[in-house]
């Protein structure tokens, strides 16, 4: 599984996400021609070796008719107000992939919405400022560019660093996280961070809120590459975000163990409380027979869950089973790439489980689509099985 995680201690911002992922790109001078080329009249991005607090990376550089843009948010040349509906229009006409433009739409879209929130207008009397000048629109499509070229089916970011104090920007000195950017990361997770100052840019929280598939620590995973994006300013803290990437078979994942040992418990008891268990979005559940003290037989029950359930599980472990302590224990998963499809049988269709990797291939039917072709046909489930395997 192609697995990309977003190390952001530092924050985002649009340019430091594109040269991370520039330094992953197999190809990233033959990608820059390309992206130039697709660029309006005038905009040009280059990249050039950096160093932050002795950690090399990438610069990403945005030229305006040869003058180079500064930052976002600090930039060194004045920018005109620029509509919603001005950019989106820019950007219908780039000659780009149609799900390159679908997904730069859908960030700026994004940055639109927040600014409504923050100002109270409609969206189209929306003007936008930093992020409607030319050099954060090459950072937006480079960022949509490289993640469509690159295709990572697994996108994990770590909880993003915002920074504190105060930013200059068009609207004068305002608090950080700037509004705009407070509405962009509302529902994703974030700290101060260890500097002052604006850490993360609305285009970086925007690009972030679209492609993450996932926040937390970095998942159990095999990176063979690990890209480094460096910022415009010095911190005392190496101001870069780096892109760990991982294609190797399979997929590995951290899960939670839960366990409790139950003595006094039913079975219709235990039975209700694993339907529970399974609702509240347990992996699996299983039970094992043990002996405890004073020679009673008992069961232990195991949960396996994803980090992020554990709280749910383990109250309701405590709900629905007569336990006084729950165990837990962290480890590792590797799983098969898991899919299926469906086969048109004479007796209805029939899904097909499928999975692959570690240098395994296999397929099996669906048990409760063999089940009712059996009920329904007066077949044995072996005889529903051939049925189905006859018509692949």
């Amino acid at each position: 599984m192609k697995t990309l995680y977003l190390e952001c201690s530092m924050g985002a911002a649009g340019d430091m996400l594109a040269a991370a992922l520039l330094e992953l790109h197999p190809e990233p001078t033959a990608f820059l021609e390309k992206l130039n080329a697709a660029l309006p009249e005038g905009v040009t991005v280059r990249a050039e070796q950096d160093e932050k607090r002795g950690i090399r990376g990438t610069h990403i550089h945005v030229d305006i008719h040869g003058e180079e843009e500064g930052s976002e948010g600090e930039h060194h040349h004045h920018h005109p107000h620029t509509s919603v509906s001005e950019i989106l229009v820019r950007i219908e006409g780039l000659e780009i992939p149609d799900q390159v433009k679908e997904d730069v739409l859908s960030v700026y879209r994004r940055i639109a919405v927040a600014e409504s929130e923050v100002h109270g207008k409609p969206v189209e009397n929306i003007h936008l400022h930093e992020v409607g000048s030319l050099d954060a629109l090459a950072d937006v499509l480079a960022v949509c560019w490289l993640l469509y070229e690159l295709q990572p089916e697994k996108i994990v970011c770590s909880p993003i660093a915002v920074g504190s104090g105060t930013v200059k920007c068009a609207h004068g000195i305002l608090p950080v996280p700037a509004p705009a950017t407070e509405r962009l990361l509302r529902g994703l997770p974030i700290w101060a961070g260890n500097e002052k100052g604006e850490l993360c840019t609305p285009t970086g929280a925007a690009l972030l809120g679209h492609f993450a598939q996932a926040f937390g620590p970095m998942p159990a995973m095999v990176p063979e590459k690990c890209g480094i994006g460096t910022g415009h300013k010095d911190f005392v803290t190496a101001n870069v975000l780096r892109a760990f990437w991982d294609e190797s078979e399979g997929e590995r994942e951290a899960i939670l163990e839960l366990k409790c040992n139950l003595d006094d418990s039913t079975g219709e008891e235990l039975g209700f409380a694993m339907e529970r268990l399974f609702e509240a979005g347990a992996l699996d559940v299983f039970t094992t027979p043990i002996g405890m003290k004073k020679g009673r037989p008992a069961v232990m029950v195991t949960v396996l869950c994803k980090p992020e359930k554990r709280d749910e599980l383990i109250r309701c472990l405590f709900r629905h089973t007569t336990t006084l302590g729950v165990r837990e224990s962290a480890c590792l998963r590797s799983a098969l790439r898991r899919g299926f499809y469906t086969v048109q049988t004479e007796a209805g269709p029939v899904r097909f489980k499928t999975a692959e990797g570690f240098g395994v291939s296999r397929e099996k039917p669906e048990f409760e689509d063999l089940a009712r072709i059996a009920r329904e046909q007066g077949l044995s489930l072996r005889e529903a099985a051939a049925l189905a395997e006859m018509e692949q």
